[in-house]
């Protein structure tokens, strides 16, 4: 009974996380299931863990690999990597209850608020990144820039090469910059990989 404010306290900020921030922003519903299914059975193990005498270093080092685990199975943004490992937390903190329940409580909305302010669209919400394929074999840096920022209409900050092919005479890169106030915008949504030809 002592874990159970803290386990209600968990399944509010998990709900609130997934339900209000994460879902309606990106529409996955794959991961909303897997950010429950993390946390609840992580908070599960960390209550069963905090009352034996089996170390705590075991039960983090459990999770760990498990993590590592399921991020290898399938492709996930860093952005859902982000969530991923917030829902971790947030079933430790309120499953170990190493601290009061009013200090968990305040980790836990810091958790959550942290990561409603940080992905929400109008934070960094000019920067953009895109994949581009380019009809023409670019090996100078400044040769390539010039071309995307004639493409895209903008300067790019950093262009990173993915695949530079001289047979068959194209280049792939990832592109990011900032889009300019005001400035036309660019085909493609922010989060998506768009190809498209010089």
């Amino acid at each position: 009974m002592q874990h159970l404010p803290l386990v209600l306290a968990d399944l509010v900020a998990i709900s609130v996380l997934v339900l209000a921030v994460y879902h309606p922003r990106h529409r996955r519903k794959d991961l909303a299931v897997a950010f429950f299914g993390v946390n609840v059975g992580v908070m599960a193990v960390a209550v069963v863990l905090s009352g034996t005498t089996v170390g705590a270093g075991l039960g983090l080092g459990l999770f760990g690999v498990l993590s590592i685990i399921r991020l290898r199975s399938t492709e996930l943004s860093q952005r859902e990597v982000a969530y991923y490992f917030v829902a971790l937390a947030l079933g430790l903190v309120s499953g170990l209850g190493a601290t009061s329940v009013a200090v968990t409580a305040a980790l836990l909305v810091g958790l959550v608020a942290v990561l409603a302010i940080v992905d929400a669209p109008g934070f960094l919400g000019r920067d953009r990144e895109r994949l581009v394929v380019l009809d023409a074999a670019y090996t100078d840096d400044v040769a390539l820039a010039d071309a995307v920022e004639r493409l895209l209409g903008v300067r790019p900050h950093t262009l990173d090469v993915v695949r530079l092919d001289l047979v068959n005479d194209s280049t792939t890169v990832t592109v990011r910059f900032r889009e300019p106030r005001g400035g036309r915008a660019v085909a493609g949504d922010a989060a998506l990989p768009v190809a498209v030809t010089a």
